[in-house]
């Protein structure tokens, strides 16, 4: 029976989704949920799908969330692209510190690029290409990593992306335009967190602003400290000295 509830009093299943980063564990419970929604018919994938018109002139803003939350019905198709979204996101997350507030700005960045390039490309449902960044970065961060598919085809992480691309071109009959855009936007965030600040003098010009780490980690202690002593020094100088008699 112990080895049945796992660690402590937790399931096998409740320690893996606990033990999960904040950021990755609430979009993959979001991503079931959604799916659990339409499977149930309390909601349709017409009120899911991005749109400008339906964003914009009918305020439909939760579009703006659904959009990468819905990647089909129940089914293994679901697990597949559930088991990928949890995996990478999770590696880059745990990669990117304690601190929720790099990776938060990775998915804020991401987001923000797949909602402005996909009117171009015809994309109502965009959590395949979010995906696809997260992938793309974690392979390109982990270039000495073997990877095997279906125990065949052997390569390093690297490739990951490019095999992707192949085996839904192959399942498809279609180019892939989800993942190659999710590739694009994957590329220009590597290119300014991994390969810029050595060639600049060190400037990450994609790295979260101050203000937005202070909603994840609070004021610098250094900052609070030289506060506090700016504050003491303003108080001392407005305190007349003694007399000396």
């Amino acid at each position: 029976m112990d080895q049945l509830m796992g660690n402590g009093d937790r399931f096998p299943l409740e320690t893996w989704f606990w033990e999960m980063p904040i950021c990755t564990r609430w979009w993959t419970t979001a991503t079931v949920l959604t799916s659990g929604l339409v499977q149930c018919r309390l909601a349709t994938p017409f009120q899911l799908f991005y749109s400008y018109r339906s964003v914009f002139e009918k305020s439909q803003y939760w579009r703006l969330l659904t959009t990468f939350l819905y990647f089909g019905p129940f089914s293994l198709d679901l697990l597949f692209h559930v088991y990928f979204l949890q995996r990478y996101s999770r590696l880059l997350e745990e990669s990117s510190g304690r601190s929720p507030a790099h990776f938060s700005w990775l998915l804020l960045y991401a987001t923000a690029s797949l909602l402005l390039l996909s009117p171009l490309l015809s994309m109502p449902f965009l959590g395949h290409p979010l995906s696809s960044t997260l992938v793309y970065i974690w392979s390109r961060r982990n270039p000495d990593t073997r990877m095997s598919f279906l125990g065949l085809l052997i390569f390093t992480a690297p490739y990951l992306p490019w095999v992707l691309m192949a085996l839904s071109l192959a399942l498809h009959g279609t180019v892939p335009k989800d993942e190659i855009m999710g590739v694009v936007i994957g590329h220009v965030w590597y290119f300014f967190t991994d390969v810029y600040p050595p060639l600049h003098g060190g400037s990450r010009p994609l790295d979260p602003p101050m203000w937005w780490r202070r909603i994840f980690e609070g004021r610098p202690r250094d900052e609070t400290a030289n506060g506090i002593n700016n504050e003491i020094a303003v108080a001392g100088a407005g305190v007349a000295p003694p007399e000396v008699r």
